[in-house]
């Protein structure tokens, strides 16, 4: 079984987050509108994805690391703790400084090896996916680690609609270039616009997320607002933030952290304890918000699911 889904449960079990209001008291209010029918059901997402409360408990549905209980971070902890360089290197500079951040209206061109290719309102794009709740572990190279509980929908669905070409063996991810609103492209920092790629089996498997929101909320801009991607079982840097272009194509494109240190960044970036950055270990992590260090698991923990798709590979070259 590829996604471990375990019986819905009420938002207040998974989180204390006070804004994430549970299914009895969002139903109460609704109800008290004539709105309770159209509460309960899972909504598609938009530009605005989902408010607080949208979209009944009953049908969300959360995703852990091999069946491992997971309590999510904050809506603090993780909307102040971000690498998002384009608004800054520390991580307290993007929830600083992306709050002028416009993402209405935003437009994503679709390129490359697909049938159809178009530059696509986002609304128009992601509003024949079903909203859902996954709570993933986001892993970083820098040996932390955030649980989050992300609203989106699995990026195959997208995938399928547009009609790649068989040629079409990866697909390539472009963050928006806007130095006017993204201070940190000020710098050369990296060399802008951040690009990221996947394998296609890598980008059809049914653990790779699109996320428009997070604790049932809009996603805010300093997590990658309004459309970012989410691969649980590789690093961080991986989930390529405020997207405006997918291209599909035949051979594997260079991501930006791999053009800048192909010794310590590689394509593939799989969370793996046994291949240490060269600058520090990655056998241990520490939970944001905890003081204690855990063990790093496989594949950030989803290796029953996801190790197959690198079978006969050497991760160690391939990292």
């Amino acid at each position: 079984m590829l996604i471990r889904r375990r019986k819905p449960i009420p938002s207040s079990e998974i989180t204390d987050e006070r804004d994430y209001l549970d299914r009895r008291k969002f139903l109460g209010v609704a109800g008290s509108l004539g709105l309770a029918a159209a509460a309960s059901s899972i909504l598609a997402p938009s530009l605005l994805a989902c408010t607080p409360g949208e979209g009944s408990a009953d049908t969300l549905r959360s995703t852990s690391a091999s069946g491992l209980e997971d309590t999510p971070n904050s809506w603090e902890q993780i909307t102040t703790y971000n690498n998002f360089y384009e608004f800054g290197t520390d991580k307290e500079d993007p929830s600083r400084n992306s709050k002028e951040f416009r993402t209405r209206p935003w437009t994503v061109a679709v390129e490359g090896l697909v049938k159809k290719p178009a530059v696509y309102n986002l609304e128009d794009l992601i509003k024949p996916e079903r909203a859902e709740e996954r709570v993933y572990r986001l892993r970083c190279v820098e040996a932390w680690s955030l649980v989050i509980p992300w609203l989106g929908f699995p990026l195959a669905g997208m995938i399928k609609r547009l009609e790649p070409l068989p040629s079409a063996k990866f697909v390539e991810f472009e963050t928006i270039y806007d130095p006017k609103q993204m201070p940190g492209q000020r710098r050369e920092i990296i060399p802008w616009p951040y690009r990221e790629g996947l394998r296609m089996d890598e980008a059809m498997h049914p653990l790779t997320f699109m996320v428009t929101g997070l604790y049932g909320k809009t996603l805010p801009n300093q997590n990658g607002a309004p459309l970012r991607l989410v691969v649980p079982w590789k690093y961080g840097f991986k989930g390529i933030k405020s997207i405006v272009k997918i291209r599909f194509v035949e051979k594997q494109p260079l991501n930006s952290w791999q053009q800048i240190a192909p010794d310590e960044y590689g394509f593939y970036a799989n969370v793996n304890p046994e291949v240490d950055h060269p600058r520090w270990s990655q056998a241990k992590e520490r939970r944001i918000g905890e003081f204690k260090r855990r063990d790093t698991l496989m594949f950030n923990g989803y290796a029953d699911e996801v190790a197959s798709l690198y079978s006969g590979m050497d991760l160690r070259r391939n990292f």
